[in-house]
């Protein structure tokens, strides 16, 4: 690219930018379009506090797992590094 291809994208990206009126995007007219016939229903910031996922446990024990596989991978690392070759 040679440098007046360059200055003239900058100008092209400066004037796009400056643009008082910006059109949405296509998703946006059409959620516009969706909601303007069926208003979407209010939505709670945060789930509910007993709401626990789909697998139904709870966090202790997938932080247990993990730390179960890691514990075993550093067993395994430590048997390979003291087998005689």
């Amino acid at each position: 690219m040679s440098e007046r291809d360059d200055e003239e994208r900058e100008f092209d990206l400066k004037w796009a930018d400056g643009a008082e009126h910006k059109e949405p995007s296509a998703r946006a007219r059409m959620l516009a379009a969706r909601w303007k016939e069926n208003p979407p229903g209010p939505v709670p910031f945060r789930a509910d506090p007993g709401h626990r996922g789909s697998s139904g446990r709870s966090s202790w024990v997938s932080t247990a797992v993990v730390l179960g596989c890691v514990a075993a991978v550093i067993v395994l690392l430590g048997y390979v590094n003291l087998r005689p070759y």
